[in-house]
């Protein structure tokens, strides 16, 4: 087996490049790479194309690359908690394509698939089909979407191993699993990492094939991006 295990988030990232294009997984602020994304802040790495459910808040997640121009265009499905997303939107000064979530994760599994498009009813008859080839299956208008062309795809998880296996925790398992299979890299993050052969079979979520680097993450914030509670009658 070859090593993927790599000493931190520097390491992890070292070849994002100017331009790169990136999975982040993640929703909302849950299971979000928060090591990684702060490495690329540190960086400097600019003119991204970030592929995400959402875009962070102001000054957390993906809202750390939006504050420092670092992103040249977001492709997600729900942004509606970032004033600085908002205010670079209006300004022209960032590139958006937004997606119905269904649409934006199975473009990402359609990737991890190896299959180059898919046929979906999501946003017939909206500004979503603009442009795009639409046919009739059985009396029903469906959408072509392509699947994404992504350089790497940045992952974080409960647990792995060595080998790359992962485990994810309860939300946590969200865009995760499928941006695994998708990039051309898969870099993930976890907050704990074990020997090959420590974790159940039955309990990995992504197998070790589809992830190229490894490292232990530390100081996770695990923020909460809406705190909604309930009075006890």
């Amino acid at each position: 087996m070859l090593n993927k295990v790599v000493k931190n988030a520097e390491e992890a990232i070292h070849d994002i490049e100017d331009g790169a294009t990136i999975m982040l997984g993640g929703f909302g602020l849950c299971g979000i790479p928060e090591n990684c994304i702060t490495s690329l802040v540190q960086k400097g790495t600019k003119n991204l194309t970030c592929i995400s459910n959402n875009a962070g808040v102001d000054d957390f997640g993906i809202g750390l690359l939006l504050k420092t121009k670092q992103v040249k265009k977001m492709v997600s499905s729900y942004v509606g908690e970032n004033a600085e997303f908002e205010r670079q939107l209006l300004s022209g000064e960032l590139e958006v394509e937004l997606i119905p979530q269904g649409t934006l994760a199975t473009r990402c599994m359609a990737t991890g698939y190896g299959m180059p498009a898919i046929f979906t009813p999501a946003g017939v008859g909206t500004e979503v089909a603009n442009g795009k080839e639409q046919r009739d299956f059985n009396g029903k208008t469906y959408l072509l979407e392509h699947a994404f062309d992504s350089d790497f795809a940045i992952v974080k998880a409960w647990k792995g191993d060595t080998h790359g296996n992962l485990i994810f925790r309860a939300t946590s398992r969200n865009f995760n699993p499928l941006m695994a299979m998708a990039g051309k890299i898969t870099i993930a993050e976890v907050e704990e990492l074990v020997p090959a052969g420590t974790l159940d079979p039955d309990c990995i979520h992504t197998p070790g094939i589809y992830v190229n680097r490894i490292f232990q993450g530390v100081d996770y914030e695990k923020r909460i991006e809406q705190v909604t509670t309930s009075k006890r009658a």
